[in-house]
């Protein structure tokens, strides 16, 4: 049988003056970072042609904890609670309850329950932060709709570098049937680079955990590398695999991915035009980013953005283009997801510490799509 657990190396850290210097420096425009009003969509570059939000968003839940991720268990929602390690189920009409909480979540800053997504056997995978590092882990609900119970873990992978900062954390099973991961590289920028560590990398698994063959380096889960903090993944429909990026205090990222390739952190930041490096297929000052979670919906990639506070459409015919949408109404947005009766979902993330949360925050809002 396929080994169920597989530990990471933590790669020693600089020294404590180096360490603290760095973690400084990326907070100033990282997550935690004030926000700033996105330009208007009539400001943002390009034409966009494909799907575009039509009208204004509905609230499908309210009163959420800080959710960091959606993701459907044959077609019933679950959701990600960062600080409360809770897992909940939500009803037809929105309301929340509780599967269960995530065993030995250590949420602190960045760091808590965060990824979710689900395989085509009804699993659910998980990625949180523990005392010893980042984990990502199996579950195998049971129960039918309204009354779901979250069962026993299955731990694929362990010991990932984890700070305040920088966790990365978004998970996905991509259209070869392979669990990605995205790690950040804990604010130990120069982890990015090295690849005896698993900091700063996007990760490509069995859904056992284990190292495919056909992965770019033998041997390793690393499928890229030279990422700072990717916090959201999405296939196009003929499979290419986009991320999106934190940067530090210049540009924040959207890269188009391909195996193997080195993404230039922390040696370049945004398009360099330097050999070695991969550069962005488009890119933002921070102010208007911060982006996180993200989605593919008919031929658009749809954006997050904390910090920006706005949903940006960008679409797979022009990446180099975007619009902007909703900037400002409704704060910080953490999750994109394609809605299960159509259209799109997007999640808040007000109630993180670094927002202003309203009456109702933290939300999952509704807004249809069109071409």
């Amino acid at each position: 049988m396929p080994a169920a657990r597989r530990s990471a190396r933590l790669t020693a850290l600089p020294t404590a003056l180096l360490a603290a210097v760095v973690s400084l420096a990326a907070c100033t425009t990282d997550e935690s970072a004030p926000s700033v009003p996105s330009p208007s969509a009539d400001e943002a570059p390009g034409e966009v042609s494909g799907a575009l939000p039509t009208g204004a968003p509905t609230a499908v839940a309210t009163g959420l904890d800080a959710p960091w991720s959606v993701a459907f268990l044959d077609g019933t929602p679950l959701v990600s609670e960062r600080d409360s390690a809770r897992i909940l189920e939500l009803a037809d009409d929105g309301t929340p309850r509780e599967i269960g909480v995530v065993a030995g979540v250590d949420a602190a800053g960045e760091g808590g329950l965060l990824g979710l997504t689900v395989d085509d056997d009804a699993r659910l995978y998980v990625y949180s932060t523990a005392s010893d590092g980042n984990r990502v882990q199996r579950y195998e609900p049971a129960g039918e709709p309204g009354a779901l119970s979250l069962g026993e873990p299955t731990t694929l992978l362990d010991g990932l570098p984890s700070a305040s900062v920088h966790d990365g954390g978004r998970l996905g099973v991509g259209p070869d049937g392979m669990l990605y991961a995205a790690v950040g590289d804990a604010g130990d920028p120069g982890s990015a680079q090295d690849l005896g560590s698993l900091g700063g990398k996007i990760l490509r698994m069995t859904l056992d955990g284990d190292v495919p063959e056909d992965n770019p380096f033998e041997g390793s889960l690393v499928y890229s590398y030279g990422h700072r903090n990717v916090q959201g993944l999405a296939w196009t429909d003929d499979g290419t695999l986009f991320a999106t990026e934190f940067g530090q205090n210049t540009w924040d990222e959207l890269n188009e991915i391909t195996p193997g390739a080195n993404y230039g952190w922390p040696e370049v930041e945004g398009v360099a035009e330097q050999d070695g490096f991969v550069d962005p297929v488009q890119q933002w000052e921070p102010s208007r980013a911060s982006p996180s979670g993200m989605t593919y919906l008919d031929g658009t990639l749809f954006i997050a953005n904390l910090r920006g506070q706005v949903l940006r459409a960008v679409p797979v015919s022009d990446p180099s283009t975007s619009t902007d949408h909703y900037a400002g109404e409704h704060g910080r947005l953490r999750d994109a997801v394609p809605a299960p009766g159509g259209g799109l979902w997007f999640v808040t993330n007000n109630t993180d510490g670094r927002g202003s949360p309203g009456p109702d925050d933290d939300r999952i809002l509704a807004v249809d799509v069109t071409s």
